[in-house]
């Protein structure tokens, strides 16, 4: 299978609000049939989508760490998040919604694909957020998840950030374009910046300055503004300990899942020291890793650091799934070495 977005109808859905609505839930399904072979979800970021093989084209793919020569990858949308063009169609308060409303949306998607183990999850930024969120609801899912630049919570910093957002796309004249370029500055670090631009201009324009309103124009012609208010929302209703009282041991403890976390060590967003924090309180009790990626880049690193991401990701995939991805990340191993 190649892609292409399919859709699950879900009538009468009932949100976490108490509001019910009908919903629509796109995907996309890559590699080997369904029930065919190991099943791997990949759950996107805020603008991302669920053409996980364009914005993760270095990791999925044939013969690559993600090998749709060897596994099934099921990507599902955000429903709202626009991908499918109807986000002018979702008649809602966007406010209604939470992050443990997706959750669910996915599990009855999931279901009406038959689809009752999936074998790896994983999650970069909101997508990583999402996996903690599933798992704390469906604790015999996964067998392994693999949030990366994530989060278990938005924290106070990240609810924060949300809440500039929202004022940005509440008021400014281009709500879009300037909540974008707000964005850009957590999701990169000073370093990075600094590296990139060394103070250069272009005329009288620092080049910096050039790059955040190319990034806000460029996203203006992907994203909707109902599109961004509804992600960003969900972003700062981040909790898969909600219903137990905000702990996370709580939340898991029926779960046998193992848990790969993945922070990359300059992330101003779902800062390093928080993903250490949640290790270090669940690894007497539970099969869990830490894994930390160092770059200049910031908490985009999970979309530039494809060398160090490659190699953490063979290794969780060496040590939880079969010795065919074995073989394969092998190879991909002798490659970047030679």
């Amino acid at each position: 299978m190649t892609g292409g977005l399919k859709y699950i109808e879900l009538p009468d859905f009932k949100l976490k609000s108490g509001k019910v609505q009908d919903i629509s839930v796109s995907y996309q399904i890559f590699g080997r049939a369904l029930h065919t072979a190991p099943i791997i979800l990949v759950n996107h970021a805020l603008t991302g989508n669920s053409s996980v093989i364009d914005w993760w084209s270095d990791l999925i793919g044939e013969e690559k760490v993600i090998d749709t020569t060897q596994f099934t990858v099921v990507a599902f949308d955000i429903p709202g998040n626009g991908f499918d063009g109807s986000i002018d169609h979702l008649i809602f308060n966007y406010q209604d919604w939470t992050l443990f409303d997706v959750g669910s949306a996915f599990a009855k998607a999931l279901q009406v694909l038959h689809i009752s183990f999936i074998d790896l999850g994983l999650g970069g930024s909101i997508g990583g957020a999402l996996l903690w969120e599933m798992l704390a609801q469906q604790p015999e899912l996964f067998g392994t998840i693999v949030p990366i630049a994530a989060d278990w919570k938005a924290t106070d910093w990240v609810v924060a950030c949300c809440h500039i957002q929202e004022s940005i796309l509440a008021t400014s004249s281009k709500p879009v374009e300037v909540a974008r370029q707000h964005a850009m500055t957590f999701y990169r670090s000073p370093q990075g910046l600094r590296y990139k631009f060394k103070r250069s201009k272009e005329n009288t324009a620092f080049k910096v300055q050039e790059w955040l309103d190319f990034h806000g124009v460029e996203l203006k012609k992907r994203f909707s503004l109902p599109a961004y208010r509804l992600l960003n929302q969900l972003l700062c209703s981040a909790n898969a300990a909600i219903h137990s009282n905000d702990s996370i041991f709580k939340a898991i403890a029926a779960s046998q899942t193992a848990i790969e976390i993945v922070a990359i060590d300059t992330d101003g967003f779902f800062v390093a020291d928080e993903d250490r924090r949640t290790y270090v309180l669940l690894k007497e009790e539970r099969d869990i890793n830490y894994h930390e990626i160092s770059s200049i880049h910031g908490h985009d690193a999970f979309l530039i650091e494809h060398d160090q991401l490659k190699e953490v990701l063979c290794k969780v995939i060496k040590n939880r799934l079969s010795k065919t991805s074995k073989s394969i990340c092998n190879n991909i191993s002798s490659l970047q070495n030679a």
